[in-house]
This record gives structure tokens, C-alpha cells and sequence, in this order.
């Protein structure tokens, strides 16, 4: 059988993109203001 085309691991994603992740940056944080705003209802990977 193949390997599927996309892959990734949770941890990977919750480390790169996770909620905490972008509040360690001044950017990240700005990311998250800017989702807030636009209302979104998941601001981050969790």
C-alpha cells in the first residue's frame, strides 16, 4: 500500500501553530487579535 500525500503529527502542529505558540511572539499575538476581530470561532489549532 502507498503512503498517504499529506502527513504531519499533532504534536508538530500543536507546537508550531498552537494557541501558546503564538502567544509567545509579539506576531503570533497579532495573529490571534486579527482572528478575534474577524470573529472567528477557533483561534488557534487545539
Amino acid at each position: 500500500m502507498t503512503k498517504r500525500t499529506l502527513g504531519g503529527t499533532s504534536r508538530k502542529r500543536k507546537r508550531t501553530s498552537g494557541f501558546r505558540a503564538r502567544m509567545r511572539t509579539s506576531n503570533g499575538r497579532r495573529v490571534i487579535k486579527a482572528r478575534r476581530q474577524k470573529g472567528r470561532a477557533k483561534l488557534s489549532v487545539s
